[in-house]
C-alpha cells in the first residue's frame, strides 16, 4: 500500500473544518510515513456561491507558520510537507507565480475548479448543459488554462468534472474525449508536470478514481511519468482513502514508480 498522502485539506480550506493536528494524527493512525498538506487557495473564486466573498483564499504568511511550527511537533511521529492546492484560472499565472516564489512549498498542485467561472458542483448552473456537454467544456477550460498558467507541478484530479454530473460516469469515457484530453496530457508532459491519480473519485461514487484509468494508461503512453497519489481528503476518515487500491492500478497502466515532491522536486517511489 502507498503510505504517502499527498493531497489534503485543513481548517486552512474554505470547505473543511478540521485542524490541522486531527489531518495529521489521522494520518499517523492509518500508518502513513509521510504526507503532503495542500490546502485550497483559489484567488478570484466567484462570490456568489454559499461561501461568499474570498472563498478558498486564507493568510498564507500564518499558514507557513503554522506549518512550519507542526512540523518540528511531528518531526519524530511523521513526515510533513507543506503544499498548496491552486485554483487555475487564465489570467492568475502572474499571482500565482509571485505567490510560488515567495513561499517555500514542498508541493503545488494546480487544479480546474471552475467551468467558464462557475462551480459545477452546483450543476443547476449548466442546466442547458447534457454532461456530455458539461464534461467537454470542462476539458476544454482545463486545457486553456494550462496554455496560461504554468506556477504549479501536478494537474489536480482530470476528470473532476464528472462527479458533478447528473449521471455521472454514464456520459464518460476516455474514448468519447480523447481528441481533447490527448491535448491536455500532451500539455502537461510538453511543461514538465506531472498528474495526480486522486482516489476522492471513489469516495464521491463514481467506480474508478481521478482520472480514469483509461487517461492514466494513456498519459504513461504519451510518455508521463510524473503522478502524485491523494485522497483529497477534508476530514480524518478520508485520509489514504481506497489506497489499498492503488498500486494495482498503477501497475496495470504500465508504472513502475510513482511520484512524492519535496523542495519542488520530484521523488520517485518503486511501486511494491
Amino acid at each position: 500500500m502507498i503510505l504517502s498522502d499527498s493531497h489534503m485539506h485543513t481548517i486552512f480550506s474554505t470547505d473543511s473544518d478540521t485542524s490541522v493536528e486531527k489531518m495529521i494524527d489521522g494520518a499517523i493512525a492509518k500508518g502513513l510515513r509521510s504526507i503532503c498538506i495542500t490546502d485550497h487557495f483559489d484567488k478570484d473564486f466567484p462570490s456568489d456561491t454559499e461561501f461568499g466573498k474570498d472563498a478558498f483564499q486564507f493568510d498564507l504568511d500564518e499558514y507557513m507558520h503554522t506549518m512550519k511550527k507542526i512540523q518540528k511537533e511531528y518531526e519524530d511521529k511523521i513526515h510533513i510537507r507543506i503544499g498548496i492546492e491552486l485554483g487555475l484560472q487564465t489570467h492568475l499565472q502572474e499571482f500565482y507565480q509571485k505567490l510560488t516564489q515567495q513561499y517555500p512549498f514542498d508541493f503545488v498542485i494546480g487544479s480546474v475548479h471552475l467551468v467558464d467561472g462557475k462551480d459545477p458542483y452546483y450543476r443547476e448552473g449548466f442546466a442547458e448543459l447534457s454532461d456530455r456537454e458539461l464534461y467537454r467544456k470542462g476539458f476544454e477550460n482545463t486545457l486553456e488554462n494550462l496554455q496560461h498558467v504554468t506556477a504549479f507541478d501536478v494537474l489536480g484530479h482530470l476528470d473532476y468534472v464528472v462527479r458533478y454530473g447528473t449521471y455521472k460516469e454514464k456520459e464518460y469515457s476516455q474514448t468519447e474525449f480523447s481528441d481533447i484530453i490527448d491535448e491536455i496530457l500532451k500539455r502537461v508532459i510538453e511543461l514538465g508536470k506531472g498528474i495526480e491519480l486522486n482516489t476522492a473519485g471513489w469516495k464521491y461514487g463514481l467506480p474508478f478514481c481521478n482520472p480514469h484509468p483509461d487517461v492514466l494508461k494513456r498519459y504513461r503512453e504519451l510518455g508521463g511519468e510524473i503522478i502524485t497519489i491523494g485522497a483529497d481528503g477534508h476530514k480524518p476518515e478520508h485520509i489514504a482513502y481506497d489506497f489499498g487500491k492503488v498500486n494495482d492500478v498503477l501497475k496495470a497502466c504500465g508504472f513502475k514508480y510513482y511520484t512524492e515532491f519535496e523542495e519542488r522536486k520530484p521523488i520517485f517511489k518503486q511501486l511494491t
